[in-house]
């Protein structure tokens, strides 16, 4: 649903502007503040977006929660929402598991999986929904002369919407469901969605899905503007799938003044870490394949990395030991800025994950996703259309700035590889979505892409499509495009900051 403002984006919306604004208001005080927004958002007797509006206020409340960093609390709780609020200011607070949260009174209760019969139904002679059945649960009705499904029958597999002509046969999904990759939500004993949290990879595809907005994750909004209110020179780290996530006539230079004026010290492009990253997966793509590993997996998408350890952990050595361009490019930050914090400004709902890594903690202090980066602008009346500009966000190549679209990252591994070893062959193989990825690792465990750089994106069509992004998937990946051919560095081994990637690594 990116690039379509529904209702649910608009409150998505609201509640990070307001967090923002009361994160910027320190006058204000935040327990009053935070009992008063759910009026302020949901205002009158009639529910906006659900009938019951007492409904809808209390789960504005949720969303303001874990937007703060706080954790969700259980449908059963009647506590205030300001509940607590006294340890947004705790880093711990944030980092409590879990990151996405199913808000149980805001879910559908949608079934699991159903085939059903529309009134699309021509009742025609040759009824091949019935004679394909394999359970016997598709029966023409004599009288109506259309067909209907026996449900305790019904093993949905459905045979029958495959061969009806009319396409008149329906297999329905829970949405949240079927974006999930890992399989990782089912239902609980009301028949509301759960997530499993052994097999979530926090890619967040089923928070984009869900129709109803039920599912929500934490943002450090909230403790990253006190940090910079506080006096801490704060850096942004900014991934490459920006372009075009502000508005179309948004530039690189002015998105730079835009976060100049909200008080960071400046920007660097996440793209120098892509470059860092695909010059050391191609130096140790080099050295242990195949002699010391049968293949090779990219390492940048922390949602395919983390389910190919999860499900396939006799290849966990296989994901490539590099650190992440996000990581990367706080380390090069911090390595001139020793007393900088970083806050990394992207797409993905996982990065947050990987910044919660104890590992990671010392060198990525925030993760913020472009939607939640929208509230804040907002929340300071900055239009980032009309501002000043100032000069572009960082030098790195086309190559390290097309790591935000599917395929980018392997062709960046080997054109490095080409240019620093022109006589090595590489065979390549992407996939896109985590249930591509699963197939595509399970191949590979079968022997069949040895001597092969496997490159996975959890989110179908790679980073333009994470669960922060504001703008049509196609459209961003087109803006990507354009943006990284004007890159000064065709490939990612040509730019400055390589010279400085193993004091990076060390």
């Amino acid at each position: 649903m990116r690039g379509i403002e529904t209702r649910i984006q608009e409150i998505r919306h609201r509640i990070f502007r307001e967090v923002a604004r009361m994160a910027y208001h320190t006058e204000w005080p935040i327990e009053k503040r935070i009992e008063e927004l759910p009026y302020k958002i949901i205002p009158g007797e009639i529910g906006s977006f659900r009938q019951d509006v007492f409904l809808e206020r209390a789960i504005v409340g949720e969303r303001l929660r874990l937007a703060m960093g706080l954790n969700a609390r259980k449908a059963s709780e009647h506590a205030p929402i300001s509940e607590g609020i006294e340890e947004a200011d705790k880093d711990e607070t944030y980092y409590t598991p879990p990151l996405i949260n199913i808000m149980k009174f805001a879910c559908n209760s949608c079934p699991e999986k159903r085939v059903l019969v529309t009134e699309g139904c021509q009742g025609c002679i040759a009824h091949p929904c019935e004679e394909v059945c394999p359970v016997k649960a598709v029966k023409l009705d004599p009288y109506t002369r259309k067909s209907s499904i026996n449900q305790e029958k019904c093993i949905k597999c459905g045979k029958c919407a495959g061969t009806c002509a009319y396409n008149a046969i329906i297999i329905q999904e829970r949405p949240c469901a079927a974006a999930c990759g890992m399989d990782a939500i089912h239902s609980d004993e009301f028949g509301r969605a759960e997530i499993d949290y052994d097999k979530c990879v926090s890619c967040g595809m089923c928070l984009v899905n869900c129709p109803f907005g039920a599912i929500a994750d934490k943002s450090q909004i909230f403790q990253m503007i006190r940090a910079i209110q506080s006096g801490e020179r704060v850096y942004a780290a900014v991934a490459p799938a920006f372009v075009g996530q502000f508005g179309p006539k948004v530039t690189p230079g002015k998105l730079r003044t835009a976060m100049k004026e909200l008080g960071f010290a400046d920007v660097i492009e996440v793209a120098v870490g892509a470059d860092l990253c695909a010059t050391q997966e191609a130096i140790d793509f080099v050295d242990e394949v195949p002699e010391k590993l049968p293949f090779m997996a990219t390492s940048c998408c922390p949602a395919w990395a983390t389910m190919a350890k999860k499900l396939f952990p006799d290849y966990a050595n296989c994901i490539s030991m590099a650190l992440t361009p996000m990581t990367l490019t706080a380390r090069l930050i911090k390595s001139e800025h020793p007393k900088a914090k970083v806050v990394f400004i992207g797409p993905c709902a996982a990065k947050k994950l990987e910044a919660m890594r104890s590992d990671i903690r010392s060198d990525v202090d925030f993760v913020i996703t472009f939607e939640e980066m929208a509230g804040i602008f907002d929340a300071k009346h900055i239009d980032i259309e009309s501002i000043e500009e100032e000069t572009g966000v960082s030098d790195s190549s086309t190559d390290g700035r097309n790591f935000a679209v599917s395929g980018g990252v392997a062709k960046a591994v080997v054109n490095v590889i080409h240019e620093r070893y022109p006589e090595r062959d590489v065979k390549v193989e992407a996939a896109q979505g985590l249930k591509e990825c699963r197939r595509l690792l399970t191949l590979a465990k079968a022997g069949k892409y040895n001597g092969y750089l496997l490159e996975g994106m959890a989110c179908p069509g790679g980073c333009v499509a994470g669960a922060g992004t504001m703008q049509p998937i196609g459209k961003s990946a087109a803006a990507v495009g354009i943006y990284a051919k004007q890159a000064k560095h065709r490939t990612s081994n040509e730019t400055e900051h390589v010279k400085e990637l193993e004091k990076l690594v060390d």
